[in-house]
C-alpha cells in the first residue's frame, strides 16, 4: 500500500518507516521537522497540503503518529494542540474518506485515561486500566485533544465505514521523565516494564499489525504496553508492598537490581492491561520485564532505549 506516515521524523516514525518499507509498503513521510524518513515538510493542520499529498502520492492508507505531546504543553498554547491534534486529525480523516480508504491507524495515548484521581494514586489498591476504563476525564490539553481525535475516528467509522485502529500507547520515549527524577532514567524505565512501558520497536510493530488488520475489526481501541505479570487480584498488594508481589513472580529481581544499584518500586499505583490487543488484534509486545531481568543476569545490553540527551526533531529545528 501507499501509506502516509505522519510524525515521520519523530521517535516512533524513525522505527516505523523502515518496518513499513520492509513489509512492502511505499511510505510518504510527513513532518514539520526534517528527518531521514520525511519526504514532505509540513503540518497536518494544513488542510490544503494534506489534500495535495493524497492526490499527488496516491495515498491508500494513513498512519497518523504526528502530534503535539505532553511536554509540548510548556512550549505551545492550547490552540496549537487543537489545531494539530484535533483539526489535523480531521483533515486526514476527511481526506481518507474522500479517497475511498478502508483503514486508518491513529496513535493515541494512555495519558488521556489518567484523571487527577488516578494520577494521585491515593486509593488502597492499584488502579487497573483497560479499554473499558471510564468515564475518561483527561487532566491536560494534550489528553483532551487526543480524546477528541479518537472521537473523530469513531465518527468517521460510523458515518463513512472507515476502519480505524486507535492505539493507546504506553510510554516508549527515550529521554528522561519530565516530572519524576527520583530514580535514574534506566532504573525508572526498567520498573515501568512491569506496568506501563513498551519499547519503541514494539510500538512500531503494533502499528504495522494494526494497518494490516484494521478492516477486520472496524473501529476499535487498544492499549499498547508490555504484558504485565500481575493479575487484578494483586492490585491491593501492589499498592501496599510491590516488592513482595514482584518477588513472587521474579524471585531474583531484588538481587539483580541490588547488583546494579537500582531500586524496585515500593508501590505501584496503576497497571495498564494490554491483554485485549493480544486477544483481538493478535499483537503482544516482544520485550517485557522478564527480558530486562535477563539482560541484568548476563550484564548484557538493556532491551530498551534510554537517551538522557534526546531532543525531539521539532525542538532541534526551533533551537
Amino acid at each position: 500500500m501507499r501509506v502516509l506516515l505522519t510524525g515521520s521524523s519523530g521517535w516512533l516514525g524513525r522505527f516505523l518507516a523502515p518496518m513499513l518499507r520492509a513489509a512492502g509498503h511505499a511510505v510518504t513521510g510527513l513532518d514539520v521537522a526534517p528527518g531521514a524518513d520525511t519526504d514532505v515538510l509540513g503540518s497536518v493542520a494544513d488542510g490544503a497540503l494534506v489534500e495535495r499529498l493524497f492526490g499527488e502520492r496516491g495515498i491508500e492508507a494513513v498512519i497518523h503518529g504526528g502530534a503535539l505531546h505532553k511536554p509540548d504543553i510548556a512550549r505551545y498554547p492550547a490552540q496549537a494542540f487543537i489545531d494539530v491534534n484535533v483539526a489535523g486529525t480531521l483533515n486526514l480523516l476527511e481526506a481518507a474518506v474522500r479517497a475511498g480508504h478502508d483503514r486508518f491507524v491513529f496513535t493515541s495515548t494512555t495519558s488521556l485515561m489518567i484523571d487527577q484521581r488516578i494520577r494521585a494514586e491515593a486509593g488502597a489498591e492499584a488502579v487497573w486500566l483497560d479499554e473499558g476504563t471510564g468515564p475518561l476525564a483527561p487532566r491536560n490539553i494534550y489528553g483532551v485533544t487526543k480524546l477528541a481525535a479518537e472521537g473523530l475516528c469513531r465518527i468517521h467509522h460510523l458515518e463513512h465505514g472507515l476502519a480505524c485502529a486507535i492505539l493507546r500507547t504506553g510510554r516508549f520515549f527515550p529521554e528522561e521523565d519530565d516530572t519524576h527524577r527520583a530514580l535514574s532514567g534506566e532504573n525508572m524505565k526498567a520498573n515501568e516494564f512491569l506496568h506501563r512501558r513498551l519499547t519503541v520497536e514494539d510500538a512500531a510493530r503494533a502499528h504495522l499489525v494494526a494497518l494490516e488488520k484494521a478492516p477486520e475489526f472496524g473501529c476499535d481501541t487498544f492499549i499498547l504496553s508490555a504484558p504485565t505479570p500481575f493479575a487484578r487480584a494483586e492490585a491491593a498488594e501492589l499498592k501496599a508492598d510491590a516488592p513482595a508481589v514482584i518477588a513472587r513472580h521474579f524471585p531474583d529481581a531484588a538481587a539483580l537490581y541490588a547488583r546494579r544499584g537500582w531500586q524496585l518500586p515500593r508501590s505501584i499505583g496503576r497497571v495498564y492491561d494490554a491483554g485485549r490487543a493480544e486477544r483481538v488484534m493478535g499483537f503482544r509486545c516482544e520485550t517485557d520485564f522478564a527480558a530486562v531481568l535477563a539482560a541484568l543476569r548476563t550484564d548484557g545490553p538493556l532491551p530498551f532505549a534510554h537517551d538522557a540527551d534526546y531532543v525531539s526533531p521539532q525542538l532541534s529545528r526551533s533551537a
